[in-house]
């Protein structure tokens, strides 16, 4: 059992936060305040510099992948499984909101919540593993989700998909994305602000601790498979959160919120903004669903080949991400100013 009152030599045990976070955390007030400013007044400019739509995504998958970034970059779980999670509270969402009736705040909490539940018996497993074979786990339970939607045609439509999703709340009309958007960002606020919350609490930092040494941290008498399982299920949530407002956003849901390609898409994500910083995910979505949508809209056809080589060159040349080397940066001229 662990104590309620660290001892001296725990408490220098404990772990730093990633570096992303640790710069933002010992900038001045003024720069904290300025720039979760500057991240307000971005997001509710965005749908009137972009296509609505495409800014309703940008949330969407910015949630998604700051959910894989509480696991791979504070925790050192790797998932290739995440959309088993998505997708599944994209279903449910879509059932609730089209059987139900339900406001859709409602039906995207319940797609969250089943998110979740399916998270613990497949985190109780998968964590008993580490490394590659975790990440194989969580790809062959979510494998095994796809299969089973695509063969429940009498309630997930199979290929057809689930289709006519409304957008119900309390007889206001979200038709246009415009309104919808600004419907559904109190909610992902909430949720980057329950996921900033937990990686600066103490549960957050033995995380950091078992992700650098799950030998010490077992050691001290923290129950590391049970920190762990608490934040795979957590992210689990998280993702589910962001693949319920996916589904009401497209207003359809198909098998691709559940397949493979889904998981690998939020991992780069979460790469190319920087593992380990929390933002760096909100950044990399931002840039991979614009940088998508640009592609499409101009016609081209192979739009992996480009977001896989900026990938390769972002892992290359920017090895902490965009959002890590900013924040190393940063972190670097401050120091040289206190000399």
């Amino acid at each position: 059992m662990t104590s309620a009152v660290d001892t001296p030599a725990e408490e220098s045990a404990r772990p730093a936060p990633p570096s992303g976070l640790l710069t933002v955390a010992r900038a001045p007030g003024w720069v904290r305040y300025a720039l979760l400013a500057a991240g307000l007044l971005v997001a509710l400019w965005l749908p009137n510099g972009l296509y609505p739509a495409v800014a309703v995504d940008i949330l969407c998958w910015a949630l998604f992948a700051v959910s894989v970034d509480l696991l791979l970059g504070f925790t050192g779980l790797m998932s290739f499984g995440h959309a088993a999670f998505w997708g599944t509270s994209a279903y449910v969402t879509g059932l609730v909101a089209i059987h139900a009736g339900l406001p859709f705040p409602a039906a995207v909490l319940a797609g969250a919540l089943a998110a979740a539940l399916l998270a613990l018996p497949i985190g109780y497993l998968a964590v008993k593993r580490t490394g590659i074979y975790f990440a194989m786990v969580t790809l062959a339970f979510a494998q095994m989700v796809y299969y089973v939607a695509n063969e429940w045609r009498s309630v997930t439509q199979g290929e057809n998909g689930l289709q006519g999703v409304p957008r119900e709340f309390f007889g206001a009309d979200l038709s246009d994305d415009y309104y919808f958007y600004y419907a559904i960002l109190p909610i992902v606020v909430l949720g980057l602000l329950a996921a900033w919350r937990i990686v600066n609490s103490p549960f957050g930092r033995v995380l950091v601790g078992i992700r650098d040494n799950p030998a010490r941290a077992r050691a001290l008498g923290y129950p590391v498979h049970r920190y762990k399982l608490t934040a795979f299920v957590l992210s689990g949530f998280l993702a589910g959160l962001g693949g319920g407002l996916f589904a009401v956003g497209h207003r359809f849901v198909s098998l691709d919120v559940l397949h493979w390609t889904t998981s690998g898409k939020a991992v780069i994500v979460v790469v190319l903004g920087g593992i380990g910083t929390l933002w760096g995910g909100v950044l990399g979505a931002a840039l991979v669903v614009r940088l998508e949508d640009w592609l499409s809209f101009s016609g081209f056809e192979a739009i992996g080949l480009v977001t896989g080589g900026i990938f390769v060159l972002v892992v290359l040349l920017f090895r902490r991400g965009i959002w890590g080397t900013i924040a190393h940066l940063a972190r670097r001229r401050g120091a040289a100013r206190r000399r």
